[in-house]
């Protein structure tokens, strides 16, 4: 027997604290907003992911944003659209919705294309896939660009229209929608434009055989009710990226 005293292999350690652990999963981030469903992607969240969240997240309140209608989300995921424009069509497509449901319902008489209405509130800004600097600065270059675009699509002039019309209500020729869907790109910020809302009034006292004060006390009361719930949607859109 040699003289160097063998060593016996340890004998196997069954404590597996450090070598066995598994790396903890980073949490998904809070919801942006207290009403939103949790966060369902882990962090490092890709533009097409924040995009998808801002066509389907429930948003500020209750009831939730409305969704876009099939074809504008489409369109909108085609062009690889900013995620905070997709947010902002939502909110005003929805105020758009309260807006034409409002009217109709108090002037059963008047003649009024609701589908056209919330398909113009729904793309009154798709310019701004080509011109992304007149989503946080001002700018007017996606008017026209928004139409062309909407036409090179396929989309009837009747409807590419309101890309072109939704900052503009003083020239002549425009419907009673016009007007409408440029209320409604106002209204979900609270912002109050009274040449503008004077227009739909005259309108819809022409229809109504009411006198305008009259009608403007309703109309009024619409907006105020409509522009209580302008701070949830602002913070809606600011919490995605340009």
């Amino acid at each position: 027997m040699s003289g160097a005293s063998a060593v016996a292999d340890p004998a196997p350690s069954h404590d597996r604290r450090v070598t066995d652990r598994r790396p903890e999963l980073t949490p998904s981030p809070k919801p942006l907003l207290p009403n939103s469903r949790p966060f369902p992607y882990p962090c490092g969240v890709k533009p097409p992911d924040l995009l998808h969240r801002a066509l389907h997240d429930p948003g500020p309140g209750d009831p939730p944003l409305r969704p876009l209608p099939d074809d504008v989300a489409r369109l909108l995921r085609d062009l690889d659209a900013p995620p905070r424009l997709a947010a902002h069509l939502r909110a005003v497509h929805d105020v758009a919705h309260r807006l034409v449901d409002r009217v109709a319902r108090q002037h059963p008489t008047l003649t009024l294309d609701r589908a056209a209405v919330l398909f113009g509130a729904a793309t009154h800004d798709i310019g701004k896939t080509a011109h992304v600097g007149e989503l946080s600065g001002p700018g007017s270059a996606h008017e026209e660009a928004g139409r062309a675009l909407l036409l090179a699509r396929g989309v009837s002039p009747e409807r590419a229209r309101f890309a072109g019309t939704h900052a503009t209500w003083n020239v002549p020729g425009l419907t009673v929608e016009d007007l409408l869907v440029s209320v409604a790109d106002k209204i979900w910020k609270n912002r109050r434009v009274r040449e503008l809302e004077d227009l739909v009034v005259g309108r819809l006292a022409m229809v109504s055989g009411r006198p305008v004060w009259e009608e403007f006390l309703a109309f009024d009361d619409l907006l105020t009710a409509i522009g209580e719930g302008a701070e949830g949607r602002l913070a809606f859109q600011a919490s995605y990226p340009t």
